[in-house]
């Protein structure tokens, strides 16, 4: 009986596995949210750069945080923008 109620409760919270966004490249499929990753380090990367020959880097006081989360911001960004 547990394990009959343990699945119907369960089972609405799959239907949101059904349609993931893939990307064809390589001969495979890849996630969307993978590629968007990979992106947004990219970007971020050449942010950093630009900031560096700014000037600008070298003031920042907590430099991890503010790349991470330039990082997290590019991504939501690009599977905004890309996949929805």
């Amino acid at each position: 009986m547990r394990a009959r109620t343990a699945s119907l409760t369960v089972l609405p919270l799959l239907g949101g596995c059904s349609l993931a966004p893939s990307v064809y490249m390589a001969g495979s499929y890849f996630p969307a949210w993978l590629v968007c990753v990979l992106l947004a380090v990219l970007l971020t990367v050449l942010v950093r750069w630009g900031l560096i020959r700014a000037g600008v880097d070298d003031v920042m006081p907590m430099r991890l945080p503010v790349y991470a989360c330039l990082t997290l911001a590019l991504t939501f960004a690009a599977l905004l923008l890309f996949f929805e």
